[in-house]
């Protein structure tokens, strides 16, 4: 009986998402304005969706399929090998990110920019990179999109926060995050 217990827990053990693996990666090329302002969107009020006889609540809908991840976007933004310049695939998705950041539904917010890094090289040397490439993207934004500076902060969080565990180096653990900090 020991040893059931024990595969069972372990059983739902791997079935929980492994912590930095919660968002999907939108991939350049793929990002979408009206995407974007509806993930970074805080989430609705926990009001009751209205009907003609019945009153659901929100978690329900969002329970049965509706969007409850709100506030954030895993993006990727390439860059130079070993720098903070942006290519031209991420400058064309940057502006993007800047349309839907002065759109009419997100301009009253503020945003932290993640810069998040693989593990090659050093941690005091990817922190430091991370920095300076969330600081680039802020850069581009305010000055290509004319982004109010005041509602963006550039953030490096290094290599800490893979968004694929199970391979460290893949692509998607060297992006871009953008957090509604209005949540």
């Amino acid at each position: 009986m020991h040893a059931r217990s024990l595969i069972a827990v372990c059983f739902m053990l791997a079935a929980l998402p492994a912590v930095g693996q919660e968002g999907q990666l939108i991939k350049e090329g793929q990002v979408d304005a009206n995407k974007l302002i509806d993930a970074l969107a805080p989430p609705p009020q926990n009001r009751p969706v209205r009907t003609r006889s019945l009153g659901i609540a929100r978690e329900d809908v969002e329970a049965s399929g509706g969007s409850a991840s709100h506030g954030n976007v895993n993006l990727q933004v390439t860059f130079l090998t070993n720098s903070a310049d942006l290519t031209p695939a991420a400058r064309h998705s940057l502006d993007v990110v800047g349309q839907a950041l002065a759109s009419e539904k997100l301009q009253s917010y503020r945003f932290s920019i993640e810069g998040h890094a693989d593990p090659r090289g050093s941690a005091a040397a990817n922190l430091k990179l991370s920095q300076l490439r969330a600081q680039s993207v802020r850069d581009y934004l305010v000055q290509a999109q004319n982004i109010d500076k005041a509602r963006l902060e550039a953030i490096g969080k290094g290599d800490r926060e893979p968004l694929n565990r199970n391979n460290p180096e893949a692509p998607e653990n060297r992006r871009v995050t953008i957090v509604n900090l209005s949540r």
